[in-house]
Parts: C-alpha cells; structure tokens; sequence
C-alpha cells in the first residue's frame, strides 16, 4: 500500500489525558539518566519555584508518540508500521511539564513527500494541558518526520 498523499494539511483531535504522576516522571528520569534533583524530590523543585516534581524535557514524546499512533492507525493513512524509521524529532518548550498536569495532543500532518517507494511524513503535535473549566494552556509542540520505506527498501 502506498502513503496516501492527501494526508498533508490533516489535523487529528486531541484523544486520550495524560495525567502525569510523580511516579511516571521519577520512572522516566531514571530511564533517560536524568538525575536533577526536581526529577525526584518534590522539596527540591519547590525550591527552584515550581509546584510540583518536573519532567525531563523529552518526556514530552510520551503524549506525542499518543497523538502520533492516530495517524499511524488510521486506514486511510496507508502507514505499515513495520516499514517506519524514525527520522528526526524536535521540542520546543512552552513551560515545564509537572507532576499534577492533565495533559492532551492534537496531532497536525505538515508535509508528505514522496520519496523513491516510500515517503517522509513530518507531523507536529500541540501539547496542551487542561486548566479549569474548558481551558487549555500550550505546553509543548513537537516535531516528529518519519521515512516509510517503500516496498523492496
């Protein structure tokens, strides 16, 4: 099955919250060999000024790699996830991360281009966490491309 070019421009709904625990963020530090203090103590980050434990930066790519697994199972995308590499992914920062949020993605496709066989899919998601009420305040936008190697690749 080929990528389906008229992916481009397509935008997938906030799914799923996330809501980020202590535990999950101490896990994740762990795993990535980030060791600060605020990772893991709760007095430590409230002693910089935050107001809870606060997550590496790239535990952004949990609620990211969420919205992304939309495009990924969507029919129409045309995507066989066996044939995906990983090709490059940026984060730029609104705020920390902290234990306590309820976080949520939507996932926009910005471009896909054919290439040999297959195609490179760059897709950006919008992290946002949930505020009172109906509210969401920007998080983190992530950007993901993925070359999806053709048949004989």
């Amino acid at each position: 099955m080929t990528i389906n070019p008229d992916l481009q421009g397509r935008s997938y709904p906030a799914a799923e919250v996330y809501d980020v625990g202590r535990e999950k963020i101490r896990e994740f530090a762990r795993a990535v060999k980030a060791t600060h203090p605020a990772h893991f103590d709760v007095d430590a980050a409230k002693g910089l000024g935050h107001r809870d434990l606060v997550a590496p930066p790239t535990f952004a790519i949990i609620i990211a790699q969420r919205a992304d697994a939309q495009l990924i199972e969507d029919p129409e995308a045309g995507i066989d996830f066996s044939r995906v590499v990983h090709a490059d992914q940026r984060f730029t920062h609104h705020r920390p991360i902290f234990a306590g949020d309820r976080l949520v993605a939507e996932l926009h496709v910005d471009g896909v281009r054919a290439m040999g066989g297959g195609a490179m899919i760059t897709t950006r998601a919008e992290i946002f966490a949930l505020t009172d009420g109906d509210g969401r305040e920007p998080v983190s936008t992530t950007k993901s491309s993925i070359l999806v190697r053709g048949e004989g690749q």
